[in-house]
């Protein structure tokens, strides 16, 4: 080891009232290079892992990989200022982020820093960012619908409170849409929401914000950024810092969402620094833990049972696929763990169907048992119907003339998929969703014009609120929908369509 043991053993002789008690050791160890956000550290031989290291500058780093001679520490700050053969000493704590009410409505740091120009913020406690995931005694089945408000997902793909659902898709086909209008439509829950964005460029998370704030509940709500000028470790602990602080809501008996934008980006970081610290490179050149770092950060997703609280955390995290290729190292991994996948398709995000979800093959293998039961009567059939009028389409393409009794269950697979293309930051309420699958059921919609559905859509909330608000407390309240309610709300729906139309013709 380089320098003499004064160089990393400091004897210091403190006092308690005056009392001495004698000399203390501490070990100091020295920076032996640094780059790329990663210092290779000697002489902390009692060094652990994930221990969190302070620099004589004043950076903070923890610990990565642990050799023979030396350690490989993740810097938290700045690397610029740090020089080699500048002191190191370990602190015996591994990294924390404050946790409490004082986060809602924040903008901060992987470290629970400001970033929104406030003031500090004022923390209930500290708690690490790697925390043990609930084990199977403390869960409960996943009962309790999370409401999206889109359409395509609550009908088709229902999630639940404690479900880990992944968004999956090419780059710019609507991935982050669909989290954060999940986010936005919250504001009528009570759930907190936590957004964490990874490497994800200034720009648009800042519009992000803004959305939220805007249009959703930004009191209960918490945006964890780590840009892609932050250091690498702030990169790294950003989705673990975010459960952490989702985790102190779901023990205290509340709801959580949890938005990780986005995983790709998290495990090419991860790459990154096991290749600088020298951990052997696994398939595909991915580092062969990837896939533990993720199954034990997004296990911690859960519902508690009742001795526990009855809290959830529900996971949303968003990865990126190449050319729509679901079957590469990191999309497979992610499926591999989560409970099914919102899988978006470019081709029908070029044509202008958005959110533009392949029915064919998203899954939510949880969220089913979770779907309202008004939800549930109204759109059991939605997904086969859409999938066969899709079908259906396809070979009318070859130009032939379908018969009538076709034609017909064509032209309502358009009214539908003009019903499923909904526009960004227009969220429904579940009594809504269950009004349009309903009309369409019953044919409603069949002698309308496409330009027409959508109008009919955008004045439904405001109409029922009008016409029927008894059924919307119900509906929304007990999730249920009787023959008398149908029947009614049936009656409503036919007014609206007949006063637009009239409205039209006068």
């Amino acid at each position: 080891m380089p320098g003499s043991a004064e160089d990393w053993l400091t004897k210091a002789e403190t006092r308690i009232g005056g009392v001495a008690i004698g000399p203390q050791i501490r070990e100091v160890g020295r920076v032996e290079s640094i780059g790329d956000g990663v210092a290779m550290i000697s002489g902390l031989a009692s060094a652990r892992l994930d221990e969190l290291l302070h620099f004589a500058g004043g950076q903070a780093g923890f610990v990565q990989t642990l050799d023979r001679d030396r350690i490989g520490c993740v810097l938290l700050d700045d690397a610029e200022a740090v020089e080699a053969g500048e002191a190191v000493t370990g602190t015996g704590e591994v990294v924390r982020v404050p946790v409490g009410p004082g986060l809602l409505g924040r903008v901060v740091d992987p470290l629970g820093r400001p970033l929104d120009g406030g003031a500090p913020i004022v923390a209930e406690r500290f708690d690490p960012i790697e925390r043990a995931a609930p084990g199977i005694i403390e869960r409960d089945l996943v009962v309790e619908p999370v409401q999206t408000g889109i359409l395509v997902i609550d009908a088709m793909f229902a999630l639940g409170r404690g479900q880990r659902e992944l968004i999956l898709g090419d780059r710019a086909t609507g991935k982050t849409a669909i989290a954060v209008d999940t986010m936005i439509n919250q504001r009528s829950s009570d759930m907190v929401c936590i957004y964490v964005a990874i490497g994800q460029k200034s720009s648009s998370v800042a519009r992000i914000i803004d959305q939220v704030r805007r249009h959703g509940a930004p009191e209960r709500s918490i945006f964890v950024v780590a840009s892609p000028a932050s250091a690498p470790g702030l990169q790294w602990i950003a989705p673990f810092a975010g459960f952490t602080i989702a985790e102190y809501f779901r023990d205290k008996g509340g709801h959580a969402l949890v938005v990780l934008d986005d995983l790709t980006k998290h495990a090419a970081t991860h790459r990154e620094i096991a290749l600088l610290t020298g951990q052997p490179p696994g398939r595909e050149a991915y580092p062969g833990d990837v896939f533990f770092l993720h199954s034990r950060l997004l296990e911690r997703a859960a519902r508690l049972s009742p001795e526990k609280g009855g809290g959830t955390l529900t996971a949303l995290p968003i990865a990126e696929t190449d050319a729509g290729n679901v079957s590469a190292y990191i999309p497979t991994n992610l499926i591999s763990i989560t409970d099914g996948q919102i899988i978006l398709d470019a081709r029908l995000f070029a044509e202008g169907h958005k959110p533009a979800v392949d029915v064919g093959t998203s899954v939510s293998r949880v969220g089913g048992k979770t779907q309202a039961k008004a939800l549930r009567q109204t759109t059991g059939t939605m997904r086969l119907d859409y999938a066969q009028f899709l079908e259906l389409e396809m070979f009318t393409r070859f130009g032939e003339q379908p018969e009538p009794r076709v034609k017909a269950r064509i032209e309502r697979g358009r009214r539908m998929r003009e019903l499923l293309s909904q526009p960004q930051f227009q969220p429904l309420r579940m009594v809504d969703q269950v009004a349009l699958a309903l009309a369409l059921d019953e044919g409603l919609f069949d002698p309308l014009a496409l330009a027409e559905v959508a109008s009919i859509r955008s004045a439904l909330s405001a109409w029922l609120d009008s016409e029927a608000a008894d059924i919307v407390s119900g509906v929304e309240a007990n999730g249920t929908l009787d023959d008398e309610t149908r029947a009614t709300l049936l009656a409503v729906l036919r007014r609206l369509i007949e006063n637009r139309a009239g409205g039209r013709a006068s």
